[in-house]
């Protein structure tokens, strides 16, 4: 075929006439947008220059010579180049297309099938990889399988070795335990040989250690009685003891004998008496002896008191006691009652306490013991009891007894048997003292003439406020709160804890309640102010002083209750219930069975709920003498106001009550005017006599203080509910003019220079 300029009718090929009828068509029916059309023209332009590939430019060859022509040129026809190709028949056509389209699908994936084949290669060499793996691991496998027989195999024969040792160990503990037991038994005749030798004595140095491997083969056999022939063996052992026991009580009857000869000779060569001996006499001989003997017996006694765990070496220790004080208690029973009775007739308790325990320390006890008891069970003074257990506590127990250390540890006993009388003696008259002097306390004109003896005090004080500086200030207390804390005092330092505790309880209560009677009977006799402030005086000054008693003062009492039984009498008479049915709860033991009630009682805490009671009371009495009118007038306003809210309510509106609160009777500017001038009145003239009345009770500026504040801050709160009431009911004009009320400034300043 010929090229053809691009004016040139289309070829005449019925098939390609075809092709651009549907080609026209179809461009007819879908049109491209103009962004479509620009793509085509830049995609047309990317490929203008692209040449044909290899094959095609061959099959272009052959085509020419079977009468196809394809001519290269542009965009246009003839100027720019573009293709032009003539295809005979539609079959040319799809061939030429097909294979165009067959180079451009392998010129563009070309480097990724390159790629793939790549990543097959690579596959299959990892797959290679990891065959090769799996059979190493599986190697390891079957090494480690057999790494874990060898281990198991060794691990059985270390167990076996481990087993052999412990057998061999253990068989090494029993023998070894085996022959620790018997050599207990072995020693029975080593121990009886030692002790029926002719040379074997007390004095002896093996004598001792004889004796504690005795006691330790007589321990063994006794905790193990089934040995074989234990007891044959115990038998022989107490045999052994008991002989060795029978020696030391002759040997220690040979020494006092000895000793006790001696001071006879001693004595008989003075020329003397053993009543009449002297103290000189009576130091060098009768002691020193001893004294020598006692060093000779010391090592062998103290032997013996380790061991008195065991009853042998109890009796036996006992024995020697027995036999020491039988031959003391011969040689100094006379000297002895000799000096007591001399002591009793020329000292009085303490002097004779004093001085008899001092003798004590050098002989027996038993003839002291007898000449006080008697003067104790009589004696009523509380001093004298105090200084008696001071004077024991202190010099005897605590200075004598500690200096002269062990050697008089044997009269301890009977000085704390000493010590607990005169505890029980001072308890008991401690009890009566306080139901006495206290509790029944009957008051006198002179001890109720308040505030005149404060006054008298006050004029006398030469303008000291102290307590402590002023030595008459005991003198305006009540005399059952001088006698509570001088009691409290005294026994604070002699009693133990647990019975000053029930003491001082008992005391406190007692205490309070007497005070609280001699209010009411001041109330009567000058004032209810007075009364008031007497009891917060005194209530203060009880609170304060028991403070330093480092106790607490709370009992819990006990006591039956047979208030139940009544009702089950009741019930048993009428039949309802048997008295000897054990099988129900109203059998004759349940009936009968009290109840056990516990009540606690806080004497410290009552007192302080009395002081409370109390300061409130006066607080409330103050406020009411000062801004009586104010509350007064507060309350007709607030009964008013609740009257007119249920009025409206109800829709029945008083023709009175409906009017403001100013035309009131009641509520006058007037009225309200008189009220204040009485309230202020008040404030200057009965509130300074209340402060000085305060100062006169209360010492303390800072007790003042503390009582003043709610005082104050009740007459504040009152002018404050007047003024916003005045406010609101009331013009500035009538405030001003008519009521003219101080302002809360002026009021607060002038409370606070009452202070």
């Amino acid at each position: 075929m010929a090229t053809k300029p691009a004016s040139a009718t289309l070829p005449k090929s019925a098939a390609i006439s075809k092709g651009y009828n549907f080609a026209s068509t179809w461009e007819q029916n879908a049109p491209l947008t103009e962004q479509q059309q620009a793509a085509m023209v830049m995609l047309s332009h990317a490929v203008a220059e692209r040449p044909f590939p290899a094959i095609l430019s061959q099959e272009h060859i052959s085509g020419q010579e079977n009468g196809l022509s394809v001519n290269t040129k542009d965009n246009t026809w003839e100027d720019s180049g573009a293709v032009e190709t003539v295809l005979v028949n539609t079959n040319q056509f799809y061939k030429w297309f097909t294979d165009l389209e067959s180079a451009m699908k392998s010129e563009t994936e070309e480097k990724y099938r390159h790629y793939v084949n790549t990543l097959t290669e690579r596959i299959q060499t990892c797959d290679d990889i990891l065959h090769q793996v799996d059979a190493t691991l599986d190697l390891f496998n079957e090494l480690q399988l057999q790494h874990q027989a060898v281990a198991t195999k060794t691990k059985t024969l270390h167990d076996a070795c481990d087993r052999l040792l412990v057998e061999k160990q253990r068989l090494v503990e029993f023998a070894e335990a085996l022959r620790s037991k018997l050599n207990y038994f072995d020693e029975l005749e080593n121990v009886a040989t030692s002790f029926y030798s002719p040379n074997m004595n007390v004095g002896n140095e093996n004598f001792l250690p004889l004796l504690k491997r005795l006691d330790e083969c007589i321990s063994y056999v006794e905790s193990n009685p089934q040995y074989a022939e234990s007891s044959v063996y115990l038998v022989k052992f107490r045999q052994l003891q008991s002989r060795a026991l029978g020696m030391i009580r002759s040997h220690v009857v040979s020494v006092l004998k000895s000793a006790s000869s001696q001071v006879h000779a001693a004595i008989r060569s003075s020329g003397g008496s053993k009543a009449a001996v002297s103290e000189s006499v009576e130091a060098s001989v009768i002691y020193v002896r001893f004294k020598a003997a006692a060093s000779e017996l010391k090592p062998l006694l103290e032997d013996i008191e380790s061991r008195s765990s065991r009853k042998e070496y109890v009796q036996i220790l006992s024995e020697c006691h027995r036999l020491y004080c039988e031959q003391r208690f011969s040689l100094i029973r006379g000297i002895v009652h000799q000096r007591i009775s001399e002591f009793a007739k020329k000292e009085a308790l303490p002097s004779l306490t004093r001085s008899g325990c001092a003798y004590l320390m050098q002989v027996l006890c038993t003839y002291l013991y007898d000449t006080l008891r008697p003067k104790l069970i009589h004696e009523t003074n509380l001093d004298f009891l105090c200084e008696l257990i001071d004077i024991l506590k202190v010099e005897v127990l605590g200075e004598q007894l500690s200096r002269r250390g062990e050697s008089l540890a044997g009269l301890r006993p009977t000085l704390h048997r000493i010590l607990a009388d005169v505890h029980e003696r001072l308890t008991f008259r401690a009890r009566t003292h306080i139901r006495d002097e206290i509790a029944n306390y009957l008051p006198s004109d002179e001890d109720l003439d308040y505030p005149a003896k404060l006054e008298q005090s006050a004029e006398s004080k030469s303008g000291t406020t102290s307590a402590d500086e002023n030595p008459d200030v005991f003198k305006t207390w009540y005399p059952p709160l001088e006698k509570t804390l001088s009691c409290l005092s005294k026994l604070y330092r002699c009693l133990e804890p647990a019975v000053f505790t029930g003491l001082a309880q008992e005391a406190v209560e007692v205490c309070s309640l007497s005070i609280q009677k001699a209010s009411k009977l001041i109330v009567k006799r000058s004032s209810p102010m007075d009364g008031q402030l007497f009891l917060i005086k005194h209530l203060l000054i009880l609170r304060e002083q028991i403070a330093p008693f480092d106790i607490e003062f709370s009992v819990t009492h006990k006591e039956l209750d047979f208030s139940h039984l009544l009702e089950h009498l009741r019930r048993i008479l009428r039949g309802q219930a048997s008295l000897f049915d054990w099988s129900r709860s109203t059998s004759l033991a349940r009936t009968l069975s009290p109840r056990v009630l516990e009540s606690q009682i806080d004497a410290k805490k009552d007192l302080e709920k009395s002081l409370k009671a109390t300061c409130e009371e006066f607080i409330m009495s103050v406020t009411k003498l000062v801004v009586d009118p104010m509350l007064s007038f507060v309350t007709k306003v607030t009964a008013v106001k609740v009257a007119l809210s249920s009025g409206s309510q109800n829709q029945k509106l008083d023709s009175v009550m409906a009017k403001p609160l100013k035309d009131q009777a009641f509520a006058t500017p007037d009225k309200v005017a008189e009220l204040v001038q009485k309230v202020s009145a008040s404030i200057e003239q009965e509130l300074p006599k209340v402060m000085e009345k305060m100062k006169l009770y209360l010492q303390n500026p800072s007790t003042r203080t503390i009582l003043f504040k709610p005082i104050k801050t009740n007459i504040v709160e009152a002018h404050i509910q007047v003024q916003s009431l005045l406010k609101s009911e009331y013009t500035p004009e009538e405030i001003q003019s008519t009521i003219n009320m101080s302002s809360i400034q002026d009021l607060q300043a002038q409370l606070d220079h009452l202070l």
